[in-house]
């Protein structure tokens, strides 16, 4: 029983940051922020380009790119940020409603930026063990550059946060960009090198806190961090990689593009080295920034525009989020 890709939707405000408005902010040289960092410029949101908004917009060009009726769809999957439009809401009923999809029932998931990868298994899992389950949509949004003080040297591996939604539908029984096995890897040690420090049950959000700028991204131990996350993290981006091929049945020499979330050039290459590919073999978003989860999204869409993928094509998408995550998902494009 195949489950494919049916349809590809993405939304990207039309606000930027330049690298050098970054580097003024930062203060910090131009050259490290475009070259190290590899931002030419991200998206931003603009007043209108609210997060679960944004998802909304790309699910409802994913069902027109699907050519599908929105009652087809029978589960709905909010694969956004939890900052949102508003706390303790359920964004994925919010969608239902939006996209015209009343017959489907929704529900909200989150692995930060692993959440497209996770939320993939997740739909081809639900639809291989209920019958009744045939159509999936995933979509969210992401602004999460709302919380980056780019006076903080701590998080300087952030400043390239961005903004937009993406969706996908996924669907049970077609022959088409079918979905193989993925790879996932969690590692609770850096669960909470990365976080906001105040908002939470912990440490209720005061006025005191907002005015000393502590709702924001930290980095509570950043030596410590980069010390233990640096060579791990390039190891398990290529385990997670190469446990999906061949999980999926296919041999790393089968593998054609890679679609990768942001990170900085030199991680973005060892990657690509790792399994002889090249940079014609997959797109560094250094035109976008880092938009989260939506990144394989945004990379898959880029690759079909610009002719990098074709029929027959084994592809790999992968991800890394905080807590840590990395995750990557196997596809094979075009018909079976």
């Amino acid at each position: 029983m195949n489950v494919g890709i049916i349809g590809i939707g993405l939304y990207l405000p039309t606000e930027r940051m330049t690298g050098e408005e970054i580097a003024n902010i930062a203060d910090i040289p131009v050259h490290i922020v475009k070259s190290k960092m590899g931002i030419n410029e991200k998206v931003v949101a603009g007043k209108d380009d609210h997060t679960v908004q944004m998802g909304i917009r790309a699910a409802k060009e994913a069902i027109q790119n699907a050519n599908i009726d929105p009652k087809e769809i029978d589960v709905i999957i909010y694969i956004g940020e939890e900052h949102k439009e508003y706390p303790l809401w359920t964004a994925a009923i919010k969608i239902q409603e939006e996209v015209g999809a009343m017959n489907a029932w929704a529900f909200d998931a989150q692995l930060r930026c692993g959440t497209t990868i996770m939320a993939m298994k997740l739909a081809k899992s639900l639809m291989l063990s209920d019958e009744n389950i045939k159509t999936v949509l995933l979509a969210g949004g992401y602004r999460n550059h709302d919380f980056i003080d780019y006076k903080n040297e701590r998080t300087r591996f952030m400043f390239n946060l961005g903004a937009g939604g993406g969706a996908l539908i996924l669907r049970k029984d077609v022959k088409e960009n079918i979905v193989y096995e993925s790879e996932i890897i969690t590692d609770g040690s850096f669960s909470e090198d990365v976080l906001v420090p105040v908002g939470g049950t912990k440490e209720p959000l005061t006025n005191e806190h907002l005015e000393k700028g502590l709702y924001r991204l930290d980095v509570l131990d950043p030596e410590g961090m980069k010390s233990r996350l640096e060579q791990k993290s390039l190891d398990n981006f290529i385990k997670v990689i190469r446990n999906s091929i061949i999980k999926s049945g296919f041999n790393e020499s089968d593998l054609s593009y890679i679609g990768m979330l942001h990170v900085k050039k030199s991680a973005h290459d060892y990657v690509l080295k790792a399994f002889n590919l090249d940079e014609d073999h997959s797109i560094y978003l250094s035109d976008y920034g880092h938009i989260g989860q939506i990144d394989q999204i945004l990379s898959l869409k880029l690759a079909l525009e610009k002719g990098k993928i074709k029929d027959g094509d084994v592809i790999t998408l992968v991800s890394a989020g905080i807590g840590y995550a990395w995750g990557a998902i196997t596809i094979r494009w075009g018909k079976e």
